[in-house]
């Protein structure tokens, strides 16, 4: 048989060729996202302006590095003025999920230029990994993937970065009784609840609140690292603790 007549044998640079069509059917899945995307953008821009960040250190810190979660875990860090290393230290810890996220694409386009894909990874997000994976749940080469992959991270990277330059610019307009670190925990909310798909999840979330609140005394806002850390290892344990169960049903 040829690789002609097997699938599986097809080199995997056979999605990497330029293909309209399959970017305007990325481009299509991902815009009902793009809104959503964009309002987070905001509320992050006029935080990192409320947050004591002038206009050109928030347009570095949203150009640069792309990661809403990160940012508004890191800025009250940064108001308090907090030690570099714990502010890195909570946006790693925050990111980590990117870890499982690059595990799951890699395969995809392991293939690539290291530069190409160290772009790709800076430009993607969870639902745009998330919409991808859902469309070639396989490794199996197929016209356009790379396409539309693109298809969903350009425009999802613009409606984030055009939402957060507005809110950089609005920020020093808007009242400080609007009430914005409330809005901002609303929007974290909106992204975290459609990501707790089972009851590993929702365990590590409930644990995760827990610790955040019988934490909130300790410095530097170390009670934020803290509940993330024993969150996501609650997590595991409890994912890991059903696989094993099934296994022995099965």
């Amino acid at each position: 048989m040829s690789a002609a007549d097997d699938p599986g044998q097809l080199p995997a640079s056979i999605g990497d060729a330029p293909n309209r069509d399959a970017w305007n059917e990325g481009f299509k899945t991902g815009l009902p996202t793009l809104f959503g995307i964009a309002a987070w953008g905001l509320v992050v821009g006029i935080a990192m302006v409320k947050s004591g960040l002038s206009v050109p250190q928030s347009l570095g810190m949203t150009l640069l590095v792309f990661a809403g979660s990160a940012q508004l875990a890191s800025l009250p860090l940064i108001a308090a003025q907090a030690p570099i290393w714990v502010i890195f230290a909570t946006a790693l810890v925050v990111n980590l999920r990117f870890v499982i996220f690059s595990a799951l694409l890699g395969p995809h386009f392991a293939h690539l230029p290291w530069k190409q894909r160290f772009y790709l990874g800076y430009i993607s997000g969870d639902l745009t990994v998330a919409l991808f994976l859902q469309r070639y749940p396989t490794l199996a080469p197929v016209a356009g993937k790379l396409s539309y992959l693109k298809g969903l991270m350009y425009p999802n990277w613009f409606a984030w970065q055009i939402g957060s330059i507005i809110g950089i610019f609005l920020g020093s307009a808007v009242p400080a009784e609007w009430g914005l670190g409330f809005a901002g925990t609303l929007a974290i909310l909106c992204i975290m609840v459609p990501l707790m798909i089972n009851n590993a999840a929702l365990c590590g979330v409930l644990v995760a609140g827990a610790i955040s609140v019988l934490a909130y005394d300790l410095p530097y806002k170390l009670g934020l690292l803290l509940a993330v850390l024993v969150g996501m290892v609650t997590a595991m344990v409890i994912e890991e603790t059903f696989a094993k169960a099934k296994v022995r049903r099965g």
